[in-house]
C-alpha cells in the first residue's frame, strides 16, 4: 500500500477515483426496473402471464419478479420461479434461464416441478451446442444434466426426451473427436490420429461417426505398418456395417494392400460430404405434466409454516388453463 504523506494529495486522489466511477457508469446503458407499487398478487402473477402470452418476455420477467418480492412466501412466488426461468429461456437468455433453475431445485428440491426446472436446465445447455470446429464446454455440460435428468426421474418424460438427447449429444461430442483426429491426419501425426479414433470407438461406438472412426484405424495402422490392427479393425467394420460406404473404402483399402478381407461389402451408397447439424425445435419440447402445472388456486402468504410446506409439496389443486401456450411452458 502506498502512503500519502502530503495532504494535498489526498482529495486529488479522490476526485480522480469518482471521475473514473462516473466515467466506467455514463458507459452502461440503464435498464429500467418496474417500480415498486404493492400491488395483490393475482394481479401480479396474472398480467406476468398475459406479457408471457404475447411473447414479451422481458416485461413478463418483472412482474413474475415483483410476484417474489412482494408476496416471498406465497405459493405463486415458488412459481414465479419457473416462469421467469421459461420467459428467460424463450428470450434466449440461457444464463439468467440457468439462474432461475439453479434457484428453484435449490429451494425446493423435492417439488414435484424439481423435474421441469431440472429439464430446463439441461435444455438451455442443449440449445448452446455449436458445430464440432468450435468449443464444446456447453455440449459436456448438457451431458451432465440431461443424464442428471435421465437418472432422477426416470419414468418422466422429460426422461424418455432426455434419453434421445443424450444420444444427439454423444454423437456431437464423437464427431469433436473426429475432426480432431483428421487434423493430425492432415498434420502427418498418425499415433495422435489413432488415438482420437480409438477414443470415438470405445467411448462412442453406437454414434453415426462408427464406420468412419474404424475406417481411419484401418487407415492409420496400415500408414505405420500394423497390419494386424489394420485387418483386426477392417474386420469390425465390415461385420457391424457390411453396407456401409466407409467399409466399401476400407475392402477398397485393404484389398489394395494385399490384404482382401472375408467379407465383401453389400452396399452402394454415397456418403455425403456435409452432416447436418441438430437443432432443437423448442414447439417439439416435451410439455410437463398438468397435475404438476396448474396455476395456484390462492396464495398460501397467511398460511401456517406447516402449511406452507406441504403446498410446496404437494401443490394446488389443479385447474383448467384458460388459455393455450406453448407445449414448453412450466405452467
Amino acid at each position: 500500500m502506498i502512503l500519502l504523506r502530503n495532504s494535498w494529495a489526498r482529495p486529488a486522489l479522490t476526485a480522480a477515483f469518482c471521475a473514473l466511477a462516473l466515467a466506467g457508469c455514463a458507459g452502461k446503458k440503464k435498464t429500467p426496473k418496474l417500480a415498486y407499487e404493492e400491488r395483490p398478487v393475482e394481479l401480479l402473477y396474472s398480467t406476468g402471464a398475459d406479457y408471457m402470452d404475447r411473447r414479451l418476455w422481458n416485461q413478463a420477467v418483472e412482474y413474475f419478479g415483483e410476484v417474489e418480492r412482494q408476496h416471498p412466501y406465497s405459493e405463486w412466488a415458488r412459481r414465479s420461479i419457473l416462469m421467469q426461468a421459461f420467459a428467460h429461456y424463450e428470450g434466449n437468455n440461457y444464463p439468467e434461464a440457468i439462474a432461475d433453475a439453479d434457484r428453484f431445485i435449490q429451494l425446493y428440491p423435492g417439488n414435484p416441478t424439481a423435474a421441469y426446472a431440472h429439464y430446463l436446465k439441461a435444455i438451455c445447455y442443449f440449445e448452446q451446442i455449436v458445430d464440432v470446429g468450435r468449443d464444446q464446454a456447453a455440449t459436456g455440460q448438457a451431458l451432465d444434466n440431461l443424464r442428471e435428468v435421465a437418472q432422477r426421474y426416470p419414468a418422466t418424460e422429460y426422461a424418455r426426451d432426455a434419453r434421445v438427447k443424450i444420444d444427439m449429444v454423444n454423437d456431437q461430442l464423437a464427431g469433436k473427436e473426429m475432426n480432431i483426429g483428421r487434423y493430425y491426419l492432415r498434420q502427418g501425426d498418425t499415433l495422435a490420429a489413432i488415438n482420437r479414433f480409438k477414443g470415438v470407438v470405445d467411448r462412442f461406438q453406437t454414434t453415426s461417426h462408427t464406420p468412419e472412426a474404424l475406417y481411419r484405424l484401418v487407415e492409420g495402422y496400415l500408414t505405420i505398418g500394423l497390419i494386424d490392427e489394420a485387418k483386426k479393425n477392417g474386420a469390425v467394420l465390415g461385420y457391424n456395417y457390411p453396407g456401409d460406404p466407409w467399409y466399401a473404402d476400407a475392402y477398397k483399402l485393404l484389398t489394395s494392400s494385399g490384404l482382401k478381407p472375408a467379407v465383401e461389402p453389400t452396399g452402394k451408397g454415397r456418403r455425403g460430404v456435409f452432416r447436418i447439424p441438430f437443432r432443437h425445435d423448442k414447439d417439439t419440447t416435451i410439455k410437463p405434466p398438468a397435475a404438476a402445472l396448474a396455476p395456484p388456486v390462492q396464495t398460501t402468504a397467511d398460511a401456517t409454516p406447516a402449511a406452507k410446506a406441504d403446498a410446496s409439496a404437494t401443490g394446488p389443486a389443479p385447474v383448467p388453463a384458460k388459455k393455450k401456450r406453448s407445449i414448453f411452458h412450466p405452467f
